[in-house]
């Protein structure tokens, strides 16, 4: 057999989350483990004590109690996982508020943000009030064709907040890779930019987002981040129809209250999308509570992710990893945002960020 090239010391073992969660099936249940394979066997065996402890030791709070963990059905598929249970999946992103960053936003050419848990939450509130005087309601979709920075994950944040699902694309996308997308799921509200910066160059997008709302019949309103323009000068937006800049949406004169809508285990929170390359891009509709219990697990299990780690992934908002990374907001960690190639600086970039 041949050697292992790694084995993690005693003191990183005893410091896991995997070795505290299994302490605390054996404090609560009663239970044994002696290693990870009989952990993991155990949870293949008894999914329902497995995956209720999970949400226990997770912390996942119900704003109505489940009946139980899952209703069985003859085809998978049509198992109800956590009947009866109402949860905000925005709720459990947002649930520390304190001055700890929470979002670090890097842009290749050196620009840098960052937030604290309590703006992020501040802002959340504003523009999920902004987006219900905007007629958005449960079950609306809000679609973002952004870069990876802070607002898009207000934006996201937002939407969920108030029960509607969020939907992205990535602006190196062009008109088509849109329209193909969003035009499947008739979004109420565009979350968009003016343009972005990627391997040296400067990318003016408001002539395609021009177009994309033009061809998008089910929009009542275009919210225009500037993030060409944070100091600068605007671009004109005036030709892009019902369209105004992100600031301006959100100072609503008449202020309402914030509040998060409960929503079922299984209500729609994402449309991702697949790739396109057999026909039309198909449309994969991602829960509330199995995207939040599924990425807690991996990110506090299989990560060990706590509120003293810094959590980064190279990705854009139109790959499924940015919902997986936006996720570990639940565990309290701070997460680093960069929008650009991975390769300006000689490839350096990434690593001299790090």
């Amino acid at each position: 057999m041949a050697e292992a090239m790694w084995r993690p010391s005693t003191e990183r073992i005893n410091a896991s989350q995997m070795l505290r969660f299994a302490r605390y099936l054996n404090d609560e249940l009663g239970l044994a483990f002696e290693n990870y394979q009989q952990l993991h066997r155990w949870s293949v065996e008894e999914p329902t004590a497995f995956w209720r402890a999970v949400a226990n030791f997770c912390d996942i709070r119900f704003h109505h109690k489940p009946a139980c963990v899952f209703q069985p059905a003859k085809q998978f598929r049509d198992t109800v996982w956590f009947p009866g249970g109402t949860l905000n999946f925005a709720e459990h992103l947002l649930r520390y508020r304190d001055d700890r960053p929470a979002l670090v936003e890097y842009i290749e050419d050196g620009h840098r943000r960052e937030i604290s848990f309590a703006e992020l939450y501040e802002q959340v509130a504003e523009l999920a009030v902004a987006l219900r005087q905007a007629g958005v309601r449960v079950d609306d979709r809000v679609a973002g064709y952004m870069p990876n920075v802070i607002e898009t994950v207000v934006a996201m944040l937002a939407t969920a907040s108030i029960g509607a699902v969020w939907s992205s694309c990535s602006p190196d996308f062009g008109l088509h890779g849109v329209l193909d997308r969003f035009g499947q799921i008739e979004p109420k509200v565009l979350i968009t930019l003016d343009g972005y910066r990627y391997n040296g160059k400067t990318i003016d997008t408001l002539p395609r987002v021009r177009e994309i709302a033009a061809q998008l019949s089910s929009l009542e309103q275009v919210v225009v981040v500037p993030v060409l323009a944070r100091d600068g000068e605007r671009g004109d937006i005036s030709a892009i129809d019902k369209a105004q800049w992100w600031d301006a949406f959100i100072d609503r004169p008449v202020p309402g209250e914030f509040g998060f809508e409960p929503t079922a285990f299984n209500h729609p929170l994402y449309i991702m999308y697949s790739s396109g390359t057999t026909g039309a891009p198909k449309c994969i509709v991602h829960g509330a509570g199995g995207t939040l219990i599924q990425h807690l697990k991996e990110h506090q299990l299989h990560v060990g992710l706590s509120q003293d780690d810094v959590l980064f992934y190279f990705t854009t908002c139109g790959w499924m990893m940015w919902n997986w990374l936006v996720s570990g907001l639940a565990s309290g960690a701070t997460l680093v945002l960069y929008d650009g190639s991975p390769f300006v600086r000689d490839g350096h970039l990434l690593l001299d960020m790090i």
